[in-house]
């Protein structure tokens, strides 16, 4: 393994999740995060979202939800996917507190919103270290079935990356390369540490 990667949505449920386990499972250097201010699940209306800090394990969301309403959260699909996270990793992490595990070379993003975050917070953040990030971002819907096609793309083009001995060089060819291929448009920047 060449780079670390990190995998960035809004909360750090579905579509980093999706793509974390993927690379996870063919064995990238991976992390994920959200930049929301907590964590949003969907509830039984779209007024009553279950609200969650960052770093609340997935295992106490999986069992509450459970015992709420376990017809409602098997259907829509959340047990499901907080049961994969559990298996991923511990808890859901917020991007703007991880300072402290070390730096990435490649930040996928999967909305706008996030990407800008992303962007600013590298922005904010002391620059010592002069270390290139690229920072891209693969527009996904937060849905169950968007999310797993964003995560196999995001694998794609996360090991074309992998597969270059420097991304900085070859950047413009992957993109360009990927969007022709996929019919995806891809935003990126490049950042410091």
């Amino acid at each position: 393994m060449k780079f670390r990667y990190a995998m960035v949505c809004s909360s750090n449920q579905n579509r980093s999740m999706e793509a974390h386990n993927l690379l996870k499972r063919q064995g990238l250097d991976v992390a994920s995060y959200g930049t929301g201010s907590h964590v949003k699940l969907p509830g039984p209306s779209l007024r009553e979202p279950n609200v969650y800090d960052f770093g609340t394990p997935y295992k106490q969301m999986f069992d509450e939800l459970r015992r709420k309403d376990p017809e409602l959260y098997k259907r829509n699909g959340i047990l499901q996917m907080l049961k994969r996270n559990l298996s991923v990793k511990l808890a859901p992490q917020r991007w703007q507190d991880n300072a402290g595990d070390g730096v990435f070379d490649v930040v996928m993003t999967f909305e706008e919103k996030v990407f800008d975050s992303v962007l600013e917070d590298l922005n904010n953040r002391e620059q010592s270290l002069m270390k290139t990030i690229l920072v891209m971002n693969l527009e996904v819907k937060d849905n169950h079935e968007e999310a797993a096609i964003g995560g196999r793309l995001a694998l794609e083009l996360c090991q074309e990356i992998e597969g270059n001995e420097s991304w900085e060089d070859t950047i413009d060819d992957i993109v360009a390369g990927f969007e022709k291929q996929h019919r995806r448009k891809l935003v990126y920047s490049i950042s410091f540490y």
